[in-house]
């Protein structure tokens, strides 16, 4: 509709009765896909009583374990960052706590991906001898990458009162974390 429609110009484009019902269809498409179906998030704020929690744990899945194709499809890292935030804020059942116990150990144990990082605050809110577990057999792994991002996230769970920003992050690779306690 919009390339039939094109040659009326701007103005007139955009008041177009047909145009503005495909606009109006493509919007609740839109809404019911991601990641544009998350944005909006629950209305009261309280995502483990929302309906759509299913999907914001689909799309952290489908970013984690087939990043290549989340990239292609739907690569969207501020949208990534403010779910993981809201995950680990919610108070959560033992299934929903399961499921993002899972995606720590599957982020820790591959390369680093824009916002990665983000999921420390996960770990913090799921921390549990299950979570500590998955991530000493990571950190003792054959990978560089899950020794080193399991050994911080470990770190990090042992010393709650640490921020976990880049200069904590850089200052921990670097081996001088005694330096911050």
């Amino acid at each position: 509709m919009w390339l039939l429609t094109r040659p009326l110009g701007p103005e007139e484009q955009y008041r177009e009765p047909a145009f503005l019902r495909a606009r109006w269809r493509h919007e609740q498409a839109q809404e019911r896909s991601l990641p544009d179906g998350l944005w909006r998030g629950p209305a009261n704020g309280d995502l483990a009583a929302w309906p759509g929690l299913p999907y914001v744990l689909l799309f952290l899945e489908w970013e984690a374990r087939y990043p290549l194709e989340w990239t292609q499809h739907a690569k969207a890292w501020g949208t990534k960052q403010s779910l993981i935030r809201k995950v680990a804020r919610a108070c959560h059942e033992e299934t929903v706590k399961a499921k993002l116990i899972d995606l720590v150990e599957i982020v820790v144990r591959r390369a680093y991906r824009c916002k990665d990082r983000e999921y420390v605050r996960v770990a913090r809110a799921v921390d549990s001898p299950d979570l500590r577990g998955r991530l000493e057999r990571a950190a003792d792994s054959d990978s560089p990458w899950a020794r080193c991002h399991a050994g911080y996230v470990l770190w990090l769970l042992d010393h709650p009162d640490l921020p976990n920003t880049r200069r904590v992050w850089q200052t921990w690779v670097a081996g001088e974390a005694v330096s911050l306690l």
